[in-house]
């Protein structure tokens, strides 16, 4: 079981992962929510359905890792050549953020935070790790979380498709991208196999 997923009769997902990896994923998933950020600042005594309608940016994010994980629901400029298309198209696109993001926020917030719960119980067992047991709910929420995190580090790694990877093999040890290039294909690997147990 060790490095992968296997499935648990009835649902749900276990994996074996020692102190180094419980101590890496935890710390990338509270790194996502720190760039993440918090909700909106909503007075729910003033009115209990303010949140319900508040609205989000209607701009795509500045960082790049964001953009990523937050992308135009329509495509971007270079999609149309016709700029009549592309001036629709972003403010549909703003339109749709405005409406969604928050919401999307909130979902990856409250799947990283289901990640670092799960990992702080595990802690607790002392020394050489533990099994990580999840169920189905909790499984999917870290399927969420381990992509958002490969989103966010391909993006830093400047990583645009699946055949960028090749050439991240062939990095030498002493590049500084290393340690983020080990985490990305290592998550990738605990990816694969997760979905793996959600396939009926």
């Amino acid at each position: 079981m060790s490095g992968h997923f296997e499935p648990l009769p009835g649902g749900g997902a276990a994996v074996a992962l020692d102190d180094v990896e419980i101590s890496i994923i935890r710390s990338l998933a509270v790194q996502l929510m720190e760039l993440i950020g918090p909700g909106p600042a909503v007075d729910a005594s003033a009115d209990p359905l303010a949140g319900l309608f508040a609205e989000g940016p209607s701009e795509p994010p500045a960082d790049p890792v964001l953009r990523r994980l937050f992308p135009d629901a329509y495509g971007g400029p270079e999609v149309s050549a016709s700029a009549k298309d592309t001036e629709e198209r972003r403010e549909h696109s703003a339109e749709f953020r405005r409406f969604t993001e928050n919401d999307l926020r909130a979902g990856k917030r409250e799947s990283a935070l289901t990640v670092i719960r799960s990992l702080d119980g595990l802690t607790g067992a002392g020394g050489e790790g533990a099994v990580l047991e999840l169920s189905a709910e909790e499984s999917r929420q870290w399927l969420g979380t381990l992509n958002d995190l490969r989103l966010a580090i391909g993006s830093r790694l400047e990583i645009d498709d699946e055949d960028d990877t090749d050439l991240l093999f062939s990095l030498p040890d002493e590049d500084p991208r290393k340690p983020m290039v080990m985490a990305y294909l290592w998550l990738g690997g605990l990816q694969e196999t997760l979905v793996s147990t959600l396939m009926p």
